[in-house]
């Protein structure tokens, strides 16, 4: 950030003489080639997510989440009907494109309309959605709502600071690393440092950029695997 001057001297940021708030993310679809992000319905969509967490061979995807794996489907339900009616956190489900089937879920949360800063989080993908363009395209949406069509300013991707996976994955997708926020929060009676990444304004055209390279059916062999990878594409241009 370029500093200027005030009337003391004194360094300052630069002038947003045309800022406004901007608008809360509407709850409408955002369409993918390869997926569908669509607001969370519990009637809809709990009997699908039930199915895709259940697929996995264990329980390691709950431990740096909030809650843990529901015993009945009948109780997952019930907890997705609270956060379908939850406007910050804003639930989305993850839909393959082909056969409608959700495959996860995603939110936008501490949505800042007046200073232009939403994150994404409460991420929990079920096995058919991990490592598949899925999974990338379904990011790359909330990111060009966010910074397309709704003008914000700053997007971010915070973690448990113990979650490998996490972390890598955020830097896979161009988030920038910022520090480490120690006792952060405690989670399950557990304290946790949290990891904090974001992606600005001036980041997102070079990262959308790198998004529509890497999604392009052409990117990809006859076996669905990636010719270049995201990382390349974006740092080394198309």
């Amino acid at each position: 950030m370029s500093a200027r001057l005030n009337a003391f001297g004194q360094p300052i940021g630069p002038a947003l003489p045309h800022w406004t708030p901007r608008p809360s993310p509407p709850r409408t679809p955002m369409e993918g080639r390869t997926c569908r992000v669509v607001p969370l319905d519990a009637e809809a969509h709990a009997p699908g997510l039930y199915a895709a967490y259940s697929a996995a061979p264990d329980q390691r995807g709950w431990t740096y989440l909030p809650d843990e794996m529901a015993e009945t489907e009948a109780v997952f339900r019930d907890r997705l009907v609270a956060r379908a009616a939850s406007r910050d956190p804003l639930f989305h489900a993850i839909l393959d494109r082909g056969s409608g089937e959700p495959l996860g879920i995603a939110s936008y949360l501490r949505i800042d309309p007046g200073n232009g800063v939403i994150e994404v989080g409460h991420l929990h993908f079920g096995p058919r959605l991990q490592r598949r363009p899925a999974s990338t395209e379904a990011m790359a949406l909330m990111m060009a709502r966010a910074f397309d069509e709704l003008g914000y300013r700053r997007y971010e991707w915070k973690c448990d600071a113990l979650n490998a996976p996490s972390r890598a994955a955020a830097q896979r997708l161009g988030f920038t690393f910022e520090g480490i926020f120690r006792n952060a929060v405690v989670v399950k009676g557990r304290s946790r440092d949290t990891a904090w990444f974001s992606i600005t304004d001036a980041d997102w055209p070079r990262i959308r950029a790198g998004f529509e390279a890497w999604l392009d059916p052409a990117n990809f062999d006859a076996e669905g695997r990636q010719r270049k990878a995201l990382v390349d594409l974006r740092t080394r241009g198309t």
